[in-house]
């Protein structure tokens, strides 16, 4: 089984693929693989019947005892059959009934056949929480074929009223597993319907898992949303809202049924709601004019029907039971295929404009009249035979709960005759007072598949004594009554007169169309779930905007304030009621500690009240830097280095932001209500002393920090730190190089417009206007005029005269400084990074590879590594960026990531666990021994992450800013207006810049400076 879950997910990955390359034609292939597994599961069936189940399993969580189970027994094979047999029918009725234009037909395709190969997994699943896996996927596959037609606003409504409905009764079920796996420790479904869970966790958890059953298929109060998911495509209707999803609900209800129908919650629920739902569904359906609708409020019926067949609890109920879930399933997915071929040829479903279609189509005409008779329980087909088996299970009962069943199933019963009738004569009669209906004559072919299924309900009944063990084989887990057999004919038994009733009733009724239509006007509706439902989403909807506009009208602070507040109610609240307080209390651990937390206490008060942006930013890296010697006087180098790195690049980030911004904070919004901000920042850093206070006080075990060093020396390192990120605690390290990485991947999509590399491009002689021989020499004196300096870091259009002077009278350390202003060019720092680049480098390395016995890692590595590159970026501008790093950084963030699960899981080709550390060490000459472990390894992809992170910061908020500040400048010379203007407000990035001074009056242009002239005082640095 798991075998053929496999191959349905492996030919859905590739549907599309196939689908771009024979159209429509894809559907009769990949028909195959239900068709496939259907004879499959014949050829398991003489097992099956011989009480002996087809049973896999796969381990998947030990830890919490879930296996990949999967148990072929007999109710199991009757819905596989099911599931298989209808689909590839259905799939082989969609190559005529899409148009090879059809819009992702690929998609839909693939997400057809999934769905038959998640429903064979749920029905076949048992481990409950598998089966929970099977059931939420039905949900979302449903959801996608639904909202096959994303253009219509009606499909995309459907499908998401279809999710949240059968989403919220999965959850619901979710806890009721959880609830009867934990009280019947285990989680078999066969060992907990073999030992049913009794008391409080019984009645509790098997109410739970009914509400997701009669959510999934669509009981009261639950109905709506099937008449709704109608927008789907007619193979959708058919497959999943007759044969298949909507069975899944049932199918549920007959598998708990043999050990859980004597709960006091059972009958209830079961029965009660199974006869409502069979009501309303009928009644509403005798009030639709679209086919398609009258056919899905049939469907609603019918599901109640059977709920509350299967739930009953005997043996011949549960036998009439199955074969009704047989029945339904063949003739509500011919109804629906044929629903299909009449909407193509008249374009139309409503039978107010269709007349004439039975002697026109006979042939389809033929197969639906076959489909409703057994719908409606008419002789000699299968839904006559399970109908009658129904009556009489119901009568032998004789309980109270039985008569309740009864006489809601005739009525229920009368009803579908009704709509059954009305169903024919509206889309097959001639109407006199209707035209003739224009037809577009199907081919023969489309109507093979509902042609099989309506023979199949005839064939069936004459063939029940061959079918009948197979049911039987799943009734017989039941209690109950007599040994009652399904026949077409049982003699004069009151079944029989009850069946006559029945289609006398239900057909005057039918006659009596127009008066039920004034009656059904005229009556309120009792139960109408879907206004409750759009009421209560409308509610959520209001209340969401409410509170939405409430917070972000106030922007960034009034974010911060619900935060900070719910944060001081609540662990505020819990840290006053906590009992567990220290018994003592040390105020520091060394003389200069209370002297460093001081000075960082005065920085972040001073940093909250400062007016210029830098000058808050460099106060709260007081904060940060004063944590880095706390760090290293209380033994911790690792954390003191890469805090201190880590602090290092945040300065340089704050930077690269600031330079769009104004200097001042809250230049033109000053800040309001100082005092109770002020109140709310004490406070949260009141209760976060507290909590901390609260935590070091409530150790109750042992510390298992003296372990870590015999943890550590078996991992082949000295380093604890080191080894707890790298091995011990890898998998966490995973997961944090992973959100570096989607940060790195946010910050670049929120600035590039484009490419990701255009921060960062490489230069070329062109760029400085030389020759290859050229290019280490000084730049020629150009002729042109001299411009304004920018305040980009980068000046890519041309050397000014004085960038010429600078340049001609000394060297230059960096080739890609020669594209800057003078005005931000430094000598200094060009020679200091030139001197230190390549050390920087190569300490990184080291760091990297000493990391797991000495302090270092590939964090602290990759942070080095990446400082060095915001050197070159500082002195030499985004070009500098594009020559000291030619290499995509997007690559680089996943080859790192790549690498680090990589290691994570090539252990598992050896039988190892994930992530578990391999080793090799040898004897080198004159180096000594040598290890080098997989850990070593994901350490470097950590370094490769981390480089990478940087790069792609520097290349967005660096190099990618100046580009677009460029372009700005150049095409907007004269002075900018509106938001631009905070941006004149900026000094220059270049690290010698002076302080911006006011614009001089208007006047006229200098003149150009002679050749070997110095230039001007206001262009120099």
């Amino acid at each position: 089984m798991i075998l053929s879950l496999a191959i349905f997910a492996a030919v859905s990955l590739v549907t599309p693929w196939l689908a771009r390359r024979l159209g429509r034609r894809v559907f009769a292939i990949i028909a195959f693989v239900p068709a496939a597994a259907f004879v499959l599961l014949l050829v398991w069936m003489p097992g099956v019947l011989a009480g002996t189940p087809v049973v896999e399993q796969v381990e998947w969580i030990p830890q919490l005892g879930i296996e990949l189970s999967f148990r072929l027994d007999a109710l199991a094979l009757i819905l596989g059959l099911v599931v298989t047999g209808i689909g590839a029918l259905v799939l082989l009725y969609c190559t005529w009934y899409f148009a090879d234009d059809e819009p992702s037909l690929g998609r839909f395709a693939a997400l057809l056949l999934a769905f038959a190969g998640v429903m064979l997994g749920l029905v076949t699943s048992d481990d409950v929480f598998v089966l929970f896996v099977f059931w939420e996927l039905t949900s979302v596959l449903s959801y996608l074929l639904i909202g096959h037609y994303t253009g219509r606003k009606e499909s995309r409504g459907a499908a998401l009223q279809a999710l949240t409905v059968t989403t919220f009764g999965g959850l619901a079920m979710l806890v009721g597993l959880v609830v009867l796996s934990v009280a019947g420790g285990t989680t078999s479904l066969s060992e907990l319907v073999a030992n049913p869970v009794t008391g409080a966790a019984g009645e509790w958890g098997i109410a739970l898992v009914l509400l997701g059953a009669i959510s999934k298929s669509a009981l009261v109060p639950f109905h709506f949303w099937l008449p709704a998911a109608m927008a789907a495509p007619t193979p959708v209707s058919a497959y999943l809202h007759a044969a298949a999803m909507v069975k899944a609900g049932v199918y549920l209800v007959a598998r708990l049924a043999p050990g859980y129908a004597d709960l006091s919650v059972w009958h209830p629920i079961v029965i009660g709601l199974g006869v409502l739902t069979m009501l309303v569904g009928g009644w509403r359906a005798l009030r639709q004019y679209d086919l398609k609708l009258l056919l899905a409020y049939g469907t609603v019926s019918q599901l109640g029907f059977l709920v509350l067949v299967t739930g009953f609890g005997t043996r011949d109920a549960a036998l009439a039971g199955v074969a009704l879930l047989l029945a339904h399933a063949m003739f509500k997915a011919a109804l629906f295929l044929t629903v299909g071929i009449v909407d193509h040829a008249a374009g139309t479903r409503d039978w107010r404009k269709l007349s004439g279609l039975g002697r026109r189509m006979p042939v389809v005409a033929t197969v639906a009249f076959l489909a409703a008779a057994s719908m409606a329980g008419v002789p000699p087909m299968l839904g006559y035979v399970a109908k009658e088996g129904i009556f009489t299970a119901f009568l032998d009962a004789g309980t109270p709960w039985a008569w309740v069943a009864l006489v809601g199933a005739l009525l229920g019963s009368v009803l579908t005759v009704a709509y059954t009738v009305r169903f024919l004569w509206g889309a097959f009669s001639t109407k006199p007072d209707v035209a003739p209906t224009p037809l577009h004559a199907p081919g023969a072919a489309i109507t093979v598949a509902p042609a099989i299924l309506s023979a199949a309900s005839l064939v069936a009944a004459f063939a029940i004594g061959a079918i009948e063990p197979l049911l039987t084989a799943y009734a017989d887990e039941l209690p109950g009554g007599h040994e009652y057999h399904l026949a077409l004919w049982h003699g004069l038994e009151p079944a029989l007169f009850l069946s006559a009733g029945v289609f006398l009733v239900g057909g005057l009724l039918a006659w009596a169309r127009r008066p039920v239509a004034r009656l059904q006007a005229a009556l309120v509706p009792m139960i109408d779930s879907s206004r409750g439902y759009l009421g209560v989403v409308s509610v959520v909807d209001r209340v969401a905007a409410a509170v939405t506009t409430a917070i972000q009208s106030r922007g960034l602070p009034g974010y911060l304030t619900i935060i900070i507040a719910v944060f001081i109610g609540g662990l505020g609240t819990a840290a006053i009621m906590n009992t567990d307080w220290p018994d003592e209390v040390r105020l520091w651990d060394y003389p200069s500690q209370p002297f460093i937390a001081l000075v960082m206490c005065i920085a972040a008060v001073a940093a909250a009240g400062v007016r210029q942006r830098m000058t808050a930013v460099l106060l709260v890296s007081v904060t940060g830097y004063g944590l880095v010697l706390l760090f290293g006087m209380s033994g911790a180098p690792d954390l003191a280095l890469t805090q201190a790195l880590v602090e290092t690049i945040v300065i340089v980030v704050f930077v690269l932001v600031l330079r769009r911004l104004p200097k001042q904070i809250a230049q033109r919004n000053p800040p309001v209500h100082k005092l109770a901000r002020g109140v709310i920042g004490a406070l949260a850093g009141l209760v976060m002393g507290v909590i901390g206070l609260v935590a070091l006080g409530a150790r109750v075990e042992p510390t298992i920090a003296n372990g870590l060093p015999a943890l550590a020396l078996e991992a082949h390192g000295k380093n604890i730190v080191n080894v707890m990120l790298v091995d011990i605690r890898a998998w966490d390290t995973l997961g944090e190089i992973s959100v570096l990485v989607a940060v790195a991947t946010g910050v670049a999509s929120l600035i590039f417009v484009s490419g990701r590399t255009g921060g960062a491009p490489r230069l070329d002689d062109g760029d400085l206007g030389l020759d290859r021989r050229d290019r280490m020499r000084p730049l020629p004196e150009p002729a042109s005029s001299i411009r304004a300096p920018r305040t980009s870091l980068a000046n890519t259009d041309g050397e000014t005269d004085a960038a010429a002077e600078a340049a001609s009278t000394r060297q230059t350390w960096l080739i890609a400084g020669r594209t800057i202003s003078p005005r931000n060019r430094s000598i200094l720092i060009e020679v200091l990074v030139r001197l230190l680049f390549h050390p920087a480098i190569v300490v990184s390395v080291f760091l990297l590879f000493v990391g797991h016995n000495a302090p270092g890692g590939g964090f602290a590595g990759g942070l080095l590594a990446g400082l060095a590159l915001v050197a070159r970026y500082l002195a030499g501008g985004r070009y500098e960026l594009g020559e000291a790093a030619p290499i995509d950084a997007g690559r680089l963030l996943g080859t790192g990531l790549l690498l680090a699960a990589g290691t994570a899981t090539a252990s598992l080709l050896f039988g190892g666990a994930a992530l578990e550390s391999a080793w090799f060490e040898a004897e080198v000459p004159l180096l000594g021994t040598i290890s080098i472990g997989t850990s070593t390894l994901f350490d470097i992809g950590v370094y490769l992450v981390v480089v990478g992170l940087v790069l792609d910061i520097l290349r967005s908020l660096g190099g990618e800013v100046d580009r677009q500040q460029e372009e700005a400048d150049s095409g907007s010379p004269d002075a900018p207006s509106g938001d631009q203007a905070d941006a004149d407000e900026l000094q220059p990035v270049g690290l010698d810049a002076p302080d911006p001074e006011p614009s001089p009056e208007p006047g006229p242009a200098p003149e150009p400076s002679p050749a070997g002239a110095p230039a001007p005082e206001e262009a120099r640095t």
